[in-house]
């Protein structure tokens, strides 16, 4: 073998005696030492690192509170929680009341304000006809006669507000019709 080949070659694995008093295996698993210190650890040999694990109890000595606490504490990650909306009161005063995001009136009391979106031609003409979803081709030509006889001008006389309203019925009848029905 070449000396280049030698330098590059995978280092010998670590051979540790296993800490079992009269172990002469290796010790090739780990166990912590404690559960105060778990980057510390113990090196048995599989035979021991069994027994040791079988034996093993982090929530020895802990009263009943304590290990709910502990679980508790390990659900969130060891990180601070409160109740869903506790804080928003404390935040009355502070640089983020000014953007309207914690609407409190005097009582204390939250007021949610969600932005309106603007409404889209289908839910304008659904609006207009009266309508629900789930709409069948009927129901929308059955509606769409209703309207156009209510509002038709020449049973209002001519009237200029009943010609307008029957073209916004009928740009609605064609806006629903071509959603949903499409030829």
């Amino acid at each position: 073998m070449s000396r280049s080949r030698l330098a590059y070659a995978d280092p010998p694995p670590v051979q540790r005696p296993c800490d079992h008093p009269g172990c002469a295996a290796n010790g090739d698993f780990r166990a912590p030492r404690s559960k105060t210190t778990l980057q510390n650890f113990y090196w048995f040999c599989l035979d021991h690192v069994r027994a040791y694990n079988a034996a093993w109890n982090f929530y020895a000595g802990m009263s009943a509170a304590e290990v709910e606490a502990e679980i508790r504490n390990d659900t969130v990650w060891q990180r601070p929680t409160w109740r869903l909306g506790a804080r928003i009161a404390s935040m009355r005063g502070t640089k983020w009341s000014g953007f309207g995001l914690f609407d409190i009136d005097d009582e204390g009391n939250t007021k949610v304000h969600s932005p309106k979106r603007p409404t889209s031609p289908q839910e304008k003409a659904l609006s207009l006809f009266d309508l629900q979803p789930p709409l069948t081709l009927i129901a929308l030509r059955t509606r769409y006669k209703e309207l156009v006889k209510r509002h038709h001008p020449d049973t209002h006389g001519g009237d200029r507000d009943a010609e307008e309203r029957l073209k916004e019925i009928n740009q609605a009848y064609s806006t629903l019709k071509a959603s949903y029905f499409p030829a």
